[in-house]
């Protein structure tokens, strides 16, 4: 058990990454499958529940900020509930850290995006829809792939991956 619990966490955020380079959509099934893991795995490695508290609570705030985000259209609903269902595994003590990195990396991402799309689309490329939808100057950002490497990166530091690799 404690070997898949493990690996969910950054296999789900792959997955998350993957769908929205590919649709610009990240499933509500995949962010409930992460929240509803993160509750199984807490459960199953007896996650103090101050700590456990913890990590709701800090997932309600990332919630309730990132949905004022989404309200301001900033950022994507998608987005929003994957960055609250993340913090949920990663607590207060790595939201900070995963919250820098992902404005790095979302940075990066947004500027290298913005750079493609002022060079013309090879019409050999255009012919695949993922790839045309991000040339598209009117597309958003996938900004779930930032929001993904930024908490790959944080998650071995995370009080749930030291207690599943103990």
């Amino acid at each position: 058990m404690s070997t898949i619990a493990l690996f969910f966490f950054p296999v789900a955020m792959a997955i998350a990454a993957s769908s929205d380079l590919f649709t610009m959509r990240i499933s509500n099934k995949l962010v409930l499958l992460l929240t509803v893991a993160f509750f199984i795995v807490a459960i199953a490695i007896n996650l103090p529940l101050q700590q456990f508290a913890m990590h709701v609570l800090c997932a309600l705030i990332v919630l309730a900020v990132a949905f004022g985000l989404f309200a301001l259209r900033l950022i994507g609903g998608g987005d929003a509930k994957l960055a609250a269902a993340t913090t949920l595994w990663l607590g207060f003590g790595m939201t900070l850290p995963y919250l820098a990195y992902a404005a790095l990396f979302g940075g990066v991402l947004t500027i290298l995006i913005l750079v493609v799309r002022g060079i013309p689309l090879n019409p050999a490329l255009a012919r695949f829809g993922w790839v045309a939808r991000l040339h598209n100057k009117r597309s958003g950002i996938p900004y779930g792939i930032a929001l993904a490497v930024a908490g790959i990166t944080v998650y071995s530091n995370s009080a749930i991956f030291e207690r599943l690799a103990a």
